[in-house]
Order: structure tokens, then sequence, then C-alpha cells
């Protein structure tokens, strides 16, 4: 007896994804007319025959999704303070719908570019990818396209706009930190982290600090441009030269920690002397002494939404191009505090 013939067998030789060979051979829409007849012809080619017992409408669209997220210097995925939290989510969603997760990581470079393309990329039979933390180059997306596989975007972004993606309102978050200062009294408020062509979420949240000081009538800028890792030695520079500076917004909590520590060292009291400000919420922004004001971003539900929104591109490849926006959330702590003098 032969072996028998699987849906990936069908999926290799019509060049579409295990999703595509689901939805043809269920009649189900969401592709094709041409698509879906190549994908039958090769199933009645192949002599591919379901077990009577099988009910092929209950058979889920993704059976096995790759993901992929952003690792430095052989760090493990979940030791990422900001992105454990959206592979947990990710995780939870995969279990409770019955997909096979694959992870992988991709070494990148200080501005987040892959630096090797993953071998999942270019040998696992995969029929989703999500692809978490990092920007996708021209070479990522010629090989995506050419493998046909539903693809997301989680927190990343890519040259070329043409992916599904969840992503945090950061332009909006920025720009309600700033306002928090500002409505406590600040009026010399510096940013720590960013660089005018930085990665798109921090150059976001420059121009969301921009926007919340033009609309206060706020006309001075101060800017310890650097990458993150130098947001410590940054800041001390800016607050030396700029010792009118009351608050500072930090890109995000990790540059913010490194930052109060920072300060300290200097001799300035945290909120007493000056105010701190971060990004994203990290487990540790509550535990440092003082507890950090920051901007909650949700990012179980940033995981969650992706498994659901690589399910839907699925299930109707042809559908428009979606991207869900989920809005930071202000956390007051004990960082900030409110001028004598507004």
């Amino acid at each position: 007896m032969g072996q028998r013939v699987t849906l990936g067998d069908i999926a290799r030789q019509s060049n579409v994804s295990l999703a595509t060979v689901s939805l043809a051979l269920r009649g189900k829409p969401g592709i094709n007319t041409e698509t879906r007849q190549r994908v039958l012809n090769v199933a009645r080619g192949l002599q591919y025959r379901t077990r009577p017992h099988v009910d092929l409408v209950t058979e889920p669209g993704l059976q096995r999704v790759g993901m992929l997220i952003k690792t430095r210097a052989g760090d493990p995925p979940h030791s990422n303070h900001f992105y454990a939290p959206v592979l947990a989510g990710i995780e939870a969603a995969c279990r409770r719908h019955h997909i096979n997760l694959l992870v992988a990581t991709v070494p990148v470079d200080t501005d987040n570019h892959p630096e090797e393309l993953p071998r999942m990329l270019k040998e696992d039979d995969l029929d989703g990818l999500l692809l978490v933390g990092a920007f996708v180059d021209s070479t990522i997306t010629r090989l995506l396209e050419r493998r046909h596989v539903p693809t997301l975007l989680v927190d990343a972004y890519a040259a070329e706009n043409s992916y599904d993606a969840v992503l945090s309102d950061n332009i909006r978050g920025a720009c309600e930190a700033v306002s928090f200062l500002i409505q406590n009294g600040h009026r010399h408020i510096g940013m720590v982290g960013s660089l005018p062509n930085a990665y798109p979420s921090f150059e976001e949240r420059r121009r969301g600090y921009r926007q919340a000081l033009h609309d206060h009538a706020i006309p001075e800028h101060y800017f310890a441009d650097c990458r993150p890792e130098a947001a410590a030695e940054a800041a001390a520079d800016l607050l030396r030269q700029s010792p009118q500076v009351t608050a500072l917004f930090c890109c995000n909590d990790a540059m913010a920690l490194d930052v109060m520590q920072a300060a300290q060292a200097l001799g300035r009291r945290i909120p007493d002397d000056i105010s701190i400000i971060g990004f994203d919420n990290i487990d540790l922004a509550e535990h440092v002494t003082p507890a950090l004001t920051t901007m909650h971003v949700d990012k179980i539900s940033m995981g969650r939404l992706a498994v659901q929104l690589l399910m839907y591109r699925a299930a109707f490849p042809g559908a428009s191009q979606l991207t869900n926006i989920l809005r930071p959330t202000l956390v007051k702590r004990a960082s900030v505090r409110a001028m004598q003098h507004a």
C-alpha cells in the first residue's frame, strides 16, 4: 500500500498554503476559482482521499504557524521584557485554536533589520507566519511572496507596507505621555532614545512628543538622541547641558530605567528634581524605586489579536489589508510630580 497523500503534498504541488488547500477541498469561500480548480486537479491527480469518519469542515484553516521573533546576542525570546508577554498571548491563542506553533529567533542589528535569513523561511512547510519585532527588508519580502505564506507583522514594520499588522498607537501614546507631564506643570521636557530616522515605533513616538508640545504652544524641544543602549549617557549629557529640564519622556521603559539610574548618579532626585515617564509598561516598571509612570501597551492582547488576524487572512486571502492598532493607556506611579508653579 502506498503512503497516504496529505494536505501538505497537495499544497507543495499546487504551490499554495495548507490553508488554501483546506478551503478548496471544503468548498469554502476566500480563494479564486483558478486556484481552487488547480488544487482540486492536483488532489485528484494524487488520488487524495479523505477518511469517511473525518469531518473536514472542522479542520482548522491554520495548522502550522511559524513565529519569528527578533533577538540580539543570542538572548532567548522569553527574556525580552516587552515581547515575552506578546509571545505568551500568541502561544495561548494557538493552543485555543489547536494550531501547531513553531518558534525561531531572528538576529537583528541595532536598527532591527534581520542580519540573516531565518532557516524557517527556507525549509519549514508553514501555512502562516508571524514576524515579531523585526523590520522586514526586501529580501524577506521577496522570499515570502514566492512562497505565498499568509504573513502578519506584530509590533514590526516593513519598507513596503503590504502586510497585515498589529501595532500600538505610538503617536497618540507619546502625545498623551508628554501631555500628562505638561498638565503637571512641566514646560522644559526632554525626549530620550530616538533619532530622526529611528525604528518606526520610536520615530512615531518622537512625532507624538512634538505634537504634544505643539498642541500646548511650548516651543522648546530637548532631544537626547541616541540608540537604546546609550540612553543613560545621552540623558546625563542632556541634563548637564540643559539644567532647566524638569521632565524626561523616554522611548521605552528599558531606557527609562537606565535614565533613572543616570539621573540619580548626577544627584537628581526622582521625582523631586526630575520627573521621568516611560512607554510599554514592562513588569520591571512597577518594581523600581520610585515606581515608573508609563504608557501601558496590552502586550498579551497584541499576541492574541495577531493569531486571530492571521486566521482571518488565511480564510480570506483576497480581503483588504488590515492593521489593528492598540491604544496605550497611562499608568500613573511615583516617578512624576506636579510642579508647584504650573
